[in-house]
C-alpha cells in the first residue's frame, strides 16, 4: 500500500496545480472539460448483412438481445433493474415485448445472478445475465471461475453451461471513480473454459453479443460504458454474428504495431494519425476483440512485419493482459524486434476520480511511447 501511495504521489504530483489552472481557464471560457478522452472512429458493416440504421451501442446491444429472445424460445434476460431497461437502458422495452417470465429483475446479489444463470444453462435454457457494473462482478468470481468455467470439464462433457452469457459495463467513463471504472478482463483471462469479449462499437457489439449468446462456452461480454452513447454508426438491422477469437486489423501500417481493445482502439487510431502527421511513422492498429481466446497469429504476423509494438489498455500495468501479449511476442517474434515491447496502461493504483485524465493511457502518453519505440 505504501508503494502504491508513493506511485500515486509521483504520477499526480503536478496534477493539482494543473487542475487549478484548468479551473481558472474554464471559468474564463478558455477551455472546457469533456468526459470523452478519444475520437470515435466508425466501422463500416459488411453489405451482405443487409439494411442498416444509425444506432448507438446500447441500442445495438438491445437489438442483439431482442433477436436472441425472438429466435430462441428458451432465452431469458435477467439482472439488477433490467426489467425497466437497466441503468444504461440496454434492456429497454424487452420485458414489454417478451414478457415478465423471460425478462426480469434479480436480487442485488451478483453471486446469485451468475449461479442462477449456470443453473438455467445446465437445464437447457439460454441465460443472458447482466452484472450492473463490471466492478461488482467479484462476488460472483467463484461461480464464474470454479463453476461455469469448469462445468464441462468436471462432468467429462456429459453436461455444460455453454449457453451462459454474462454482460457487464466496464472501463473509464469520465466520472466513475474507483468503483465504476475498472477493467477486470485480466482476472478472468487466467481461467480455461471461459471466453472473454470486448467490443469497440455498436456494429461489433451486436454481432459479437449474438455470437456469445449462441456459443457453446460460457462468455463474459464486457461493454465499455463510455461507448454506449458516444459511439454511433450504421448497424445492420437483421440478425448477424461476428467471429470470436479473431482480431481485426483496423488500420494497416508498416513501422509499428499498436494493439488494444474496446475504447482504447479509438485512442490508438488517433495516435496513428498523429504519428503519421508529426513523425512520418506508419502505424498498424489491431483490435484483438477477444481477450480469451486471443488471436496470436494476427498480432505476431503484424509484429514480424513492423518490428515494433506498443500495447495499450486501461487496466493497471502489473499482470494486465498486455503482459501476456508482450510475453507471447517475445517468444514468437524476438528475432524480428527492432525495439523492446512497449506497454502504456493505467497505473498500479486504484482508479482515481478527479485524476482520471492522468491515469488513463491517453493519446498523448501513447504518442510519446510510439516516438520512443521508433527512435530506440
Amino acid at each position: 500500500m505504501a508503494a502504491s501511495s508513493k506511485l500515486m504521489h509521483k504520477v499526480f504530483k503536478d496534477a493539482s496545480q494543473f487542475l487549478k489552472v484548468g479551473c481558472r481557464l474554464q471559468a474564463q471560457n478558455v477551455i472546457c472539460r469533456h468526459a470523452s478522452h478519444f475520437t470515435y472512429f466508425k466501422d463500416e458493416p459488411l453489405k451482405e448483412f443487409g439494411d442498416t440504421s444509425k444506432t448507438n451501442m446500447f441500442q445495438a446491444i438491445n437489438s442483439a438481445m431482442d433477436i436472441a429472445l425472438d429466435t430462441d424460445s428458451s432465452a431469458v434476460v435477467f439482472g439488477e433493474d433490467v426489467a425497466f431497461g437497466g441503468v444504461f437502458r440496454c434492456s429497454m422495452g424487452l420485458q414489454e415485448k417478451h414478457g415478465k417470465d423471460r425478462v426480469f429483475n434479480s436480487p442485488l446479489c451478483e453471486q446469485g445472478i451468475v449461479a442462477f444463470g449456470i443453473g438455467l444453462s445446465v437445464a437447457g435454457s439460454t441465460a443472458i445475465s447482466e452484472i450492473q457494473f463490471a466492478d461488482y462482478i467479484f462476488p460472483a468470481f467463484d461461480q464464474i471461475v470454479n463453476e461455469a468455467a469448469k462445468f464441462r470439464y468436471r462432468s467429462g462433457n456429459l453436461s455444460n453451461c455453454g449457453s451462459l452469457t454474462i454482460r457487464a459495463p466496464c472501463s473509464a467513463v469520465g466520472h466513475g471513480g474507483l468503483y465504476h471504472s475498472q477493467s477486470p478482463e485480466a482476472y478472468f483471462a487466467h481461467t480455461p473454459g471461459l471466453k472473454i469479449v470486448i467490443p469497440r462499437g455498436p456494429y461489433k457489439a451486436k454481432g459479437l453479443l449474438l455470437s456469445c449468446i449462441r456459443d457453446k462456452d460460457p462468455c463474459l461480454f464486457f461493454e465499455p460504458k463510455i461507448l454506449y452513447r458516444t459511439a454511433e454508426e450504421e448497424v445492420p438491422v437483421n440478425d448477424y454474428t461476428l467471429p470470436l477469437g479473431k482480431a481485426d486489423i483496423v488500420k494497416a501500417g508498416s513501422d509499428i504495431t499498436l494493439v488494444g481493445w474496446g475504447t482504447q482502439v479509438h485512442v490508438l487510431l488517433e495516435v496513428a494519425k498523429l504519428a503519421e502527421e508529426q513523425f512520418n511513422v506508419s502505424c498498424e492498429v489491431i483490435d484483438i476483440v477477444s481477450i480469451l481466446p486471443w488471436d496470436k497469429n494476427t498480432v505476431c504476423e503484424s509484429v514480424k512485419k513492423t518490428g515494433r509494438v506498443m500495447i495499450a489498455h486501461e487496466a493497471p500495468l502489473t499482470n494486465g493482459f498486455g503482459a501476456e501479449i508482450a510475453a507471447t511476442i517475445q517468444e514468437e517474434c524476438f528475432l524480428y524486434l527492432e525495439s523492446p515491447v512497449k506497454r502504456v496502461t493505467g497505473f498500479d493504483t486504484p482508479f482515481p476520480l478527479i485524476f482520471e485524465p492522468f491515469y488513463i493511457p491517453s493519446k498523448w502518453r501513447c504518442l510519446q511511447a510510439v516516438k520512443e519505440t521508433v527512435h530506440y
